[in-house]
């Protein structure tokens, strides 16, 4: 249910704003959604869904709080954090304060004593609803890592404390990794790595909006604003990447009448304005004026692949990461053709994290392709159908595969 998964986050920050225990308020929030799931369809939604699930997780946090073993918890905690002793819930005409806690909650997950890949599992985990194989397939990690990450981080969460409200120095010393984590929340919206559905549009919307905060509260970072550019100007296309039936549209055969104008308007604007300040150049930047260029082509053939293949050589100078390197490949192939492409390829060939990774087949399959070695092309994209648990992608690669004629196999 939509509505529950744009809740979440806001009902699971104003509870731990409120009470300090990420891990037990977690649970207790979880236990409102599954009260939810279970009795909204037969009474019907609340007028203040939000106001309904901070009642209910207040109530079950309350309860946990009372049995004999959370009371051992509460009276150790109280003594090291100064938890409150009582936890009063919301009436049911209250509903949450006005101040939205969710910000706060996300540098809270990107605290500076966890890992870098502990704060994106758990900023993923907290954000995004996603399930652990959710997160282990956006992080290129096993499942099992993950888990042992988001545990250690409600661990270390725990024996830390929660410092609320945070101080200035607390939001410039996270900012970098906050918004690398908004990238991934966004991104795994924007391509949902598993189930039926190519677009997760709650995740996109919160992503969006909470940079924006950031923005509001940092609006001379230029990261920041090529941040919020790179989604708008990627959002804007949304419509436009499935048919009716949910079949995958790829960014050369969309219709770019569905294109939201007036969001690409905004987002060229931002990246205008951050790249003309004269302020150091970052990824999110470099990203923002590529998706640029791409969205001020009326036509696929008026695409300067030119400048989009300076950019990425640009960009995997400045941020190494073999999923830039796979799309500069595509636009060196635009630009000097596919065996060029490909030769970038190759030292990827040797990286087992990007051989289990259906791009990397994706990616050469349609450098293959270009090439016209079809029946190479249609392996790769067989090879790529097998590795994506999204329906949509699977669906789009098999379709590529079996166009390229012979036989298919999983």
């Amino acid at each position: 249910m939509e509505v529950l998964r744009e809740a979440a986050p806001q009902v699971l920050a104003t509870i731990v704003s409120r009470y300090r225990q990420f891990e037990a308020c977690e649970d207790a929030v979880q236990e409102a959604l599954l009260a939810a799931t279970i009795q909204w369809p037969d009474q019907g939604i609340p007028d203040n869904p939000r106001a309904w699930l901070t009642t209910v997780a207040t109530r079950r946090l309350a309860d946990q709080w009372h049995s004999d073993q959370a009371r051992r918890r509460r009276e150790a905690t109280v003594v090291a954090l100064g938890t409150p002793t009582e936890l009063e819930a919301p009436g049911p005409d209250e509903g949450p304060p006005d101040r939205d806690d969710t910000l706060m909650l996300l540098f809270l997950c990107c605290h500076p004593d966890l890992s870098p890949s502990s704060q994106m599992a758990l900023t993923l985990r907290a954000f995004g609803g996603l399930s652990t194989a959710e997160i282990a397939r956006a992080l290129l990690t096993p499942e099992s890592t993950v888990a042992q990450r988001i545990s250690r981080a409600k661990q270390r969460i725990r024996s830390v404390g929660i410092q609320y409200p945070l101080s200035g120095e607390m939001y410039t010393s996270r900012l970098r990794v906050v918004l690398h984590m908004l990238y991934l929340i966004f991104n795994e919206g924007y391509a949902s790595t598993s189930g039926p559905d190519l677009l997760r549009s709650e995740l996109t919307r919160e992503a969006i909006r909470l940079t924006r905060t950031v923005y509001g509260l940092l609006p001379d970072d230029g990261e920041v604003a090529g941040l919020l550019a790179l989604m708008l100007l990627t959002e804007a296309r949304s419509q436009a990447r499935t048919a009716p039936d949910g079949t995958l549209i790829p960014l050369t055969e969309q219709d770019r009448s569905r294109w939201s104008q007036h969001v690409i308007h905004e987002g060229i604007a931002l990246i205008t304005r951050a790249l003309a300040s004269g302020g150091p150049v970052g990824q999110y930047q470099l990203q923002a004026a590529i998706a640029a260029v791409h969205a001020e082509a009326a036509r696929p053939q008026d695409t300067d692949w030119r400048q989009i293949s300076a950019l990425y050589e640009l960009l995997e100078k400045t941020a190494p990461n073999p999923m830039i390197t796979l799309s500069r490949a595509v636009a060196v192939a635009m630009v000097r053709g596919p065996e060029e492409g490909l030769a970038l390829l190759a030292p990827l060939d040797r990286d087992k994290r990007m051989r289990d990774h259906h791009r990397f087949h994706a990616v050469r399959g349609h450098l293959l392709e270009m090439a016209g070695d079809l029946n190479a092309a249609r392996h790769c994209y067989q090879a790529a159908a097998r590795r994506t648990n999204s329906v949509p992608e699977q669906r789009y690669l098999a379709g590529r595969s079996a166009g390229l004629g012979g036989s298919t196999s999983r």
